[in-house]
């Protein structure tokens, strides 16, 4: 049997999840972020032994978070005969990221003013009537 040392998060860390979640992150990208925040770099089923999270959540989150190019990918060949094993680490700066979903929030609520302002022109070009029914306002 082997020792062998693992992270796990920390309070500071689910409070970084949650509030990185409340930006629209999900889940799985927002725990394999703060997982990776405290380590030099680690392999997936590193991620999936600290965090709790399973093979498939962090191959999502792997795949999204390297398609937006803040996370770098390396293979290293183990011992013996079997795939080689992918090891990841951050590759951007988290306020970077940080700021990915900051422009997002900012670009959704400028489209949702606009159509405000489009329903408040709307609005002024339709006359205002109240129903009558049996000559009386309801």
């Amino acid at each position: 049997m082997k020792d062998y040392e693992i992270k796990v998060l920390d309070e500071n860390d689910y409070i970084f999840i949650e509030t990185l979640k409340e930006l629209g992150a999900s889940r799985s990208v927002a725990t394999t972020m703060a997982y990776l925040m405290n380590v030099d770099e680690t392999s997936s089923r590193g991620i999936e032994i600290s965090t709790g999270l399973r093979q498939p959540e962090v191959s999502l989150a792997m795949r999204l978070m390297h398609n937006q190019s803040w996370v770098s990918v390396r293979s290293e060949k183990k011992p013996g005969k079997g795939r080689p094993v992918k090891i990841y680490s951050l590759a951007a700066p988290v306020d970077e990221i940080i700021s990915y979903y900051e422009d997002m929030i900012n670009k959704e609520s400028q489209a949702t003013i606009l159509v405000i302002r489009k329903l408040k022109v709307m609005s002024k070009q339709v006359p205002f009537t109240l129903p009558i029914k049996d000559n009386r306002m309801i």
